[in-house]
């Protein structure tokens, strides 16, 4: 039986590691060759993400398995959360003796799972590989390519990603499986939309509100950044239900009208209420390369808050506009917010069985 040491930390590595997961557990039931083709996976939680309702309530709604241990490394500079993980999941690994690590996206958790990893000469299978913004400005950035050029195994969403990765020169092991969080939207908006209540507690109706999300470094450690979104969010014409990310909350402090007139800030919300919020809304506006392709799979226009993406599917398909961060050019294009065309760039909703198939194989 092979070992698999996940490294998981953050809101969306809970959504895409719970898919992986239930694939492992399904490949486990069916393998003809019993426990000799199966696959033990250990979960490692960095602790990266650590408030309540953004750790805890996804392990719990997405039936993850309990992590067999949690680092506890929150948040503080990169350099020194980096290092704490790395040192954590070193000695887990140097424990448990796996046969791989499995990261996911692009976050220092997935830095340090991937370092640590291939310093101990253990191979590294990287979900959403290829990935690029060609923004070195963003650690983000800089954490999925190290993390792509450690890796064994390249699990890519798309197309684009696949390319990327060959004018890198890596095209050894490189599969394009489609996109993990697809997999999950398709087996979870439905229940999402029967089971979560937040419309009527928000008292919001289906296609009448904005749903924002802003959490990246980039614009909530630049007071001018930030400011300039808010004043955005302030000014559209519709209400702005706001679920406020720690670092956000932090980085706005007493800042008069974070909460005031349409713009409704809330605590950050559960997977399943996230869904339902994003499913009713007329526009999503974020940073977050993970509520851009939920908004899309849910059939619901974008105006990304950064100056570029790494999703340029979404831009090409007319269902993303990329407006950056300045109040005018943002209300510009939430005047312009239209379904874009008809498209399946992210897969077949089967990413999770391929990347299973392709671990578990000789």
């Amino acid at each position: 039986m092979a070992r698999i040491v996940t490294i998981v930390g953050a809101r969306p590595q809970f959504i895409k590691a719970a898919t992986v997961s239930r694939a492992i557990a399904r490949w486990n039931a069916s393998c003809a060759g019993g426990a000799s083709c199966g696959i033990e996976e250990l979960i490692v939680h960095t602790g990266q993400h650590y408030d309540e309702n953004m750790s805890e309530v996804f392990f719990g709604e997405l039936a993850i398995p309990r992590p067999l241990v949690n680092l506890g490394v929150r948040s503080s500079r990169h350099g020194e959360q980096t290092g704490q993980m790395l040192s954590g999941i070193e000695a887990v690994l140097l424990e448990q003796s796996p046969d791989a690590v499995l990261v996911y996206g692009d976050t220092n958790s997935t830095l340090a799972g991937a370092l640590a990893a291939s310093k101990l000469h253990v191979p590294v299978a990287h979900v959403e590989a290829g990935l690029r913004s060609y923004n070195r400005r963003m650690p983000e950035e800089i954490n999925r390519v190290v993390a792509d050029h450690v890796s064994r195994w390249l699990f890519c969403p798309t197309s684009a990603a696949v390319e990327n990765l060959r004018r890198e020169g890596i095209t050894a092991d490189v599969h394009q499986v489609g996109d993990v969080m697809y997999d999950s939207v398709l087996a979870s908006r439905e229940v999402a939309c029967r089971r979560s209540d937040v419309l009527r507690r928000l008292g919001l109706t289906p296609g009448g509100y904005c749903l924002a999300t802003v959490h990246r470094a980039e614009n909530t450690d630049d007071p001018r950044r930030l400011g300039s979104i808010l004043a955005a969010l302030r000014q559209i014409d519709r209400p702005v239900v706001w679920p406020l990310h720690p670092r956000t909350r932090r980085a706005l402090g007493d800042a008069p009208g974070a909460d005031a007139g349409r713009l409704r800030v809330i605590d950050p919300v559960s997977y399943l209420d996230m869904l339902a919020l994003e499913s009713h809304a007329w526009l999503v506006l974020t940073d977050s390369g993970g509520v851009q392709k939920e908004a899309f799979f849910c059939g619901v226009p974008c105006v990304t808050l950064r100056d570029e993406t790494e999703w340029v599917e979404l831009v090409q398909t007319g269902w993303n506009q990329v407006a950056g961060t300045e109040t005018d050019r943002i209300l510009e294009a939430v005047s312009r917010a239209a379904p874009g065309r008809t498209a399946a760039p992210y897969g077949d909703g089967r990413a999770a069985e391929r990347i299973v198939s392709v671990l578990a194989g000789p």
